[in-house]
C-alpha cells in the first residue's frame, strides 16, 4: 500500500468562464468541486492505476467532511488527523484563451495536539507492513515547524519505507540538508534555477550539484521540453509526445504517482521513467485535474523518447 500525505489539503473549485470581468458580476455555468491538494491528486491518480491508497494530512469542518466522503468513494482508506480548524477552498477561474486566475486560501493553523496525533499515525503508518512507500507534497499548514517533512522522512527511513518528495522552498532546502534523505524529489525547471542561484543553468550540471548528494532519484521536469532524470549515476534525458494541452494542473502530482506505482511494480529503471513520465502528459491531455486515461499508456510511453547521457 502506498501512503500519500496532504498536510494542507482544500476543496478546489473550478469556475470556467468565456470572459472574465473586474469589478463586475461574473455568472458561471460550468463548476467543479474536487477534492485538492497536491497529494489528494497523487492519490487520485494512483486509484486510476488501481493501487492501494491510505491518505493522510489534516481535515476539518465541513469541508474536511466533504474531503472524506470523496476519498472514501474512490477506495481510499481515510487516515486523516481531525482538527478543529477548517480545510480550506482553492478556487481557480479558467478564462479567455486557456487563462487561470487563482484565490488559495492559506488553511487552517494546526496546534501543537494536533500536530503530535499526525506524528503519531504517521509512526504507526511507517512501520506497518501494509506500507510499501510514501509520498508527500506541497506545502505545510500554518503552526506546523519548517522542519516537519524531514522529521517525517527521518521517521520513514528509520523503518526502510522510501519517502518521495514533492515540494519547494525552504521546505525541499530543509530536506537536502538532513542527513536523512528522501528517496525521490521532482524539482521543476524554475526550482532548479533559484536552488542553483544562476539565471540559466542547465539540469543536466544542475543534476550534478554536491546539493543533491545522497538522492537516488532526481526528476527534473520542464513542462513541453520533458525532463532530465537521475538515478544514482545514471542520467537521461528525456521527451514526450505531443499533445493537444487542456489542463496541465496536477501533471507534476501524477508523476509522482507514476514513480509511485511503477516502483511498487518494480519496474526496470528505463520503463519507471517513461510510465512516470507518461502520468504526466496524460493528465495534460484530460479536462479533469488529476486524471489520466489508462488506455492510452501503451501509446504514451511508445512515443516517449530516451536517451542516456
Amino acid at each position: 500500500m502506498i501512503l500519500t500525505i496532504t498536510s494542507n489539503p482544500s476543496v478546489d473549485i473550478g469556475y470556467r468562464l468565456d470572459s472574465f470581468q473586474l469589478d463586475a458580476g461574473n455568472r458561471v455555468d460550468d463548476v467543479s468541486k474536487t477534492a485538492g491538494g497536491k497529494g489528494l491528486n497523487v492519490t487520485r491518480v494512483l486509484r486510476q492505476l488501481e493501487e492501494e491508497v491510505a491518505a493522510t494530512g489534516f481535515l476539518g469542518g465541513s469541508l474536511g467532511m466533504f474531503i472524506r466522503k470523496e476519498i472514501s468513494q474512490l477506495g481510499v482508506h481515510d487516515h486523516f488527523i481531525t482538527i478543529s480548524g477548517d480545510t480550506r477552498n482553492c478556487i481557480a477561474i479558467i478564462h479567455g484563451d486557456g487563462r487561470q486566475t487563482e484565490i488559495l486560501e492559506s488553511g487552517p493553523v494546526i496546534s501543537e495536539e494536533e500536530a503530535a496525533s499526525f506524528l503519531r499515525q504517521f509512526s504507526e503508518d511507517a512501520q506497518s507492513e501494509d506500507v510499501n512507500l510514501i509520498t508527500i507534497s506541497g506545502s505545510l499548514p500554518k503552526g506546523l515547524p519548517a522542519d516537519f517533512y524531514t522529521r517525517l522522512i527521518q521517521i520513514a527511513t528509520q523503518h526502510q519505507k522510501p519517502v518521495l518528495l514533492d515540494t519547494k522552498g525552504d521546505l525541499l532546502a530543509l530536506a537536502l540538508a538532513s542527513n536523512h534523505k528522501p528517496y525521490l524529489i521532482k524539482p521543476n525547471q524554475e526550482e532548479l534555477t533559484a536552488m542553483s542561484g544562476q539565471k540559466d543553468i542547465d539540469p543536466v550540471e544542475a543534476l550534478q550539484s554536491p546539493n543533491f548528494a545522497g538522492i537516488p532519484w532526481i526528476v527534473a521536469t520542464m513542462g513541453s521540453d520533458g525532463a532530465v532524470v537521475k538515478h544514482r549515476e545514471a542520467l537521461y534525458r528525456v521527451t514526450i509526445p505531443e499533445a493537444e494541452t487542456k489542463n496541465p494542473v496536477g501533471s507534476g502530482d501524477s508523476v509522482i504517482a507514476g514513480f509511485a506505482a511503477g516502483l511498487s511494480r518494480g519496474l526496470s529503471e528505463e520503463e519507471l521513467i517513461q510510465f512516470a513520465l507518461s502520468m504526466g502528459v496524460l493528465n495534460a491531455i484530460e479536462e479533469q485535474t488529476g486524471a489520466v486515461d489508462l488506455k492510452k499508456i501503451d501509446w504514451c510511453m511508445s512515443e516517449m523518447g530516451i536517451e542516456r547521457l
